[in-house]
């Protein structure tokens, strides 16, 4: 290395990084565009994996010459990029308009417009997944998207961890050998053959994309004398791991950025993870340590390096999607800390320095989670504490007491996997390189369903049928028939949605087979079957329960007001919630301050939670997904509290019409946790944990002078094993004065670097849309456990 100091060398790189424009980029279409059309009489697997290799070949490449980890999908940071074979139906009705909408925005060439409209457009109108979709099943998903917000509709599937362990053990040459070898069998399918080929063609193109990184190394080197040596050292490296697997710790590390990379520029998708990286790649680190040919603080650069370019791809969503997953969670979620094979807790130096890096740049990616359990050490949660402090809002804590058996016994994984899970995007359990866990299938909206039992199927907003006419408020003579009302509306819409979900996964079997990610998936190559086609080991799909904090809110005011203590009327109530509670201050005053709330400690008002979130999981094990596959439950919302809040009237807890529902999954309303966190911790524990086997939030936030003494790291740290105890899956926070964020939201250019928790993920605040800002500074704040 130069005599460049770590701490110069990054916060160089990252002012830069931070410093350039946000652009759509069209040039992998362009290529993709081509190939396909050379290709037409192929297999789709085959003009993926051709198309795949040629952005490898041609796409443009740079490199900063103090980088320790070079690699990109552009050659701009942070631009988004166009996949056409997924979408292209909203990028045209968006051109105009991605460099000023509300959230998430991209700068748009001129040119660009011209060419997608002139070249790309034309040939992939109505053969993307998007395209397809709509014009066979847009009816149909429109008609319930409102409860049931259907996912992977203009996207490939990401929300999966490869198994980086064989990556790194194999590389792409051997890999490549690996389906050569396969390829001689006898007795193969058609469809065998075209996956193993396809695999040889991705491995292929992953070696020329490293070469050519090598290549421009060795050429900056020769016009850059500042930094020769560490651009010749750096060719060096990018030149071996294109052939071989990687050796050092520095080799390991750039090979695995590739992996993510190629990965993202086969599918353009979030949420790929490199899970426990703590945990693989210390034997690259132990033995370059031992043998002295690295140091702490170098390998502390390489990781920070590494860190950066986590920051440096971003994905581009349509308008509407964009509410639902603002500020551009791509989902690099690494795990640190947890078990060992033989369940005893699991930690070491690269853990303790993942979470320096986080401290030391404060960025929204990677996803840094701490697996927490009974007998992880004071060190290392301290440790933790001490960075959650800083402000970033990661690291964020899963408890390993709550998922390990979860896993085994609600989905039935095998308990090596378990005791190895690791997380996906943003709270997302998943197991490492043999899972398809479809996570994000899809959001229901109980409370739409509530609104719809109370209101004879019609939306309060717009007055449409939109479900079943069970009867209404201002029918039901007892608690129990509006119970049965809501339980209908579940059962009406979760049909529906199971239809559209298999829909979905049959367009991107067709469509959008993925023979580079498939090559790092357990079983794929042995059965010779693509990933999206069920080739994992595990196939499981995931749906979102939204939310039951005001569930419980609601039904508890509508069960003690109406009919425990008749101090109002169903019709009344009803009138009420149709009025927006204009013209009712004393019926809003009474559901608001006369009933307890969710949150509180309140153990018949929490369990009115957990009987709903447990009804909708019960009905959703009876069917499989399209891969033959468990559906189960997640508690968490992203951002989609806010968007799916704007459709939603008034709801019985005095929450009013298009507000925000609550946010995390399984956290209160904002607000109403009036009981302190440690009531809201008994209050989450009552969740039955196969709730949340596709993973659970609770968002909490602290004044940071709590964390200024050693007393009080100390403090928290007992509260968090409280959490542990407790067996809760999941928790996050936000350590900020509220006044930061609102001066923050006045001036953004002077907070361009503030970072806070918006559910599972991390965001820069001043590039979330106002909303959604507003939501975050609403958010009830501690200072004391």
């Amino acid at each position: 290395m130069e005599s460049l100091s770590r701490q110069k060398r990054i916060n160089l790189l990252k002012e830069r990084m931070l410093r350039q424009k946000r652009y759509m980029s069209i040039e992998q279409a362009l290529i993709t565009t081509r190939i396909y059309q050379e290709n037409e009489e192929k297999p789709v697997i085959i003009k993926r994996a051709l198309a795949l290799k040629a952005a490898l070949q041609e796409m443009e490449i740079a490199i900063e010459p103090e980088e320790l980890i070079v690699g990109n999908r552009t050659k701009g940071v942070r631009y988004g990029v166009v996949s056409p074979e997924s979408g292209g139906l909203w990028i045209d009705k968006e051109l105009e308009t991605l460099p000023t909408r509300s959230q998430d925005k991209f700068n748009v060439k001129g040119a660009d417009i011209k060419t997608y409209r002139e070249v790309i457009k034309p040939y992939w109108q109505g053969k993307s997944l998007e395209d397809i979709l709509k014009d066979k099943f847009g009816e149909e998903f429109s008609a319930i998207s409102k409860v049931a917000k259907i996912n992977q509709t203009d996207h490939s599937q990401g929300h999966i961890c490869p198994d980086c362990d064989l990556w790194l053990q194999m590389g792409p040459e051997q890999i490549k050998q690996q389906a050569q070898q396969k390829l001689q069998s006898e007795n193969l399918t058609n469809k065998q053959q075209n996956f193993y080929k396809a695999i040889i063609i991705t491995m292929d193109g992953a070696q020329i994309f490293m070469h050519r990184y090598s290549e421009l190394l060795k050429q900056m080197a020769a016009e850059n004398t500042q930094y020769k040596k560490n651009l010749l050292e750096m060719a060096d490296i990018c030149g071996f791991i294109a052939n071989n697997a990687p050796e050092s710790f520095h080799q390991a590390v750039q090979s695995l950025w590739f992996l993510f990379v190629i990965l993202q520029m086969e599918s353009n998708a979030s949420s790929f993870s490199p899970g426990r990286m703590d945990r693989y790649l210390y034997l690259f680190y132990k033995r370059d340590i031992d043998k002295g040919s690295l140091d702490k603080e170098k390998a502390l650069t390489i990781i920070e390096c590494l860190w950066l370019k986590f920051n440096q791809i971003v994905y581009m969503r349509n308008t509407n999607s964009a509410k639902y997953f603002a500020g551009f969670p791509i989902g690099f979620n690494i795990a640190i800390g947890g078990l060992d094979e033989n369940g005893n807790a699991a930690e070491n130096d690269l853990s303790y320095m993942f979470l320096q890096a986080q401290e030391d740049l404060g960025l929204p990616q990677p996803n840094l989670s701490v697996r927490l359990n009974k007998n992880t050490s004071q060190n290392l949660l301290e440790k933790s504490i001490a960075v959650v402090a800083k402000g970033s809002g990661m690291p964020q804590f899963f408890n390993d007491e709550a998922v390990v058996d979860t896993m085994i016994e609600s989905l039935q994984i095998a308990p090596k996997d378990a005791l190895d899970y690791a997380i996906v995007g943003c709270v997302e359990l998943t197991t490492q390189g043999n899972n398809l866990g479809w996570s994000d299938a899809a959001m229901f909206n109980l409370n739409k369903a509530l609104e719809l039992a109370m209101n004879h199927g019609k939306c309060l907003l717009t007055g449409r049928q939109m479900g079943l006419d069970i009867g209404g408020l201002d029918t039901y003579d007892s608690f129990e028939e509006l119970e049965n009302a809501f339980a209908g509306q579940i059962d009406y819409f979760m049909g529906k949605m199971i239809k559209a979900c298999a829909e979905v996964e049959q367009g991107h079997m067709d469509l959008l087979p993925s023979p580079f990610l498939s090559a790092v998936i357990d079983d794929c190559m042995e059965k010779g079957l693509d990933v999206t086609a069920g080739g994992a080991h595990y196939n499981l799909s995931g749906i979102q329960i939204i939310q039951a904090a005001n569930i419980a809110d609601s039904m508890a005011v509508l069960y003690q007001l109406i009919y425990k203590e008749k101090r109002i009327t169903g019709t009344e109530m009803l009138t009420a919630l149709q009025k927006n509670f204009q013209g009712y201050p004393v019926i809003k005053a009474m559901v608001e301050n006369k009933v307890a709330k969710y949150g509180n400690d309140v153990k018949w008002v929490d369990n009115i939670a957990v009987k709903w979130a447990q009804y909708f999981r019960e009905k959703l094990t009876h069917y499989k997904n399209h891969r033959g596959g468990l559906y189960h439950t997640g508690m968490y919302t992203v951002s989609a509290h806010v968007p799916m809040g704007e459709n939603v009237g008034a709801t019985p807890d005095g929450r009013l019409a298009e507000q925000p529902l609550a946010d995390g999954g399984m956290s209160p309303v904002y607000g109403r946790d009036a009981a302190g966190p440690t009531a809201v911790l008994q209050s989450v524990g009552r969740l039955d944990n196969n709730l949340t086997s596709n993973g659970g939030l609770l968002n909490m936030k602290f004044l940071p002078e709590f964390f200024a003494t050693e007393q009080g790291i100390k403090k928290f740290a007992m509260f968090l094993r409280t959490f542990v105890d407790l067996k809760i899956p999941h928790i996050q926070f936000n350590v900020l004065h509220k006044e930061d964020l609102q001066e923050a939201k006045k001036n953004p250019e002077k907070y361009r670097s503030l970072t806070v928790r918006v559910a599972g993920y991390t965001a820069y605040f001043t590039e979330l849309d106002g909303k959604l800002q507003d939501e975050i500074i609403a958010r009830t704040q501690y200072d004391a456990v």
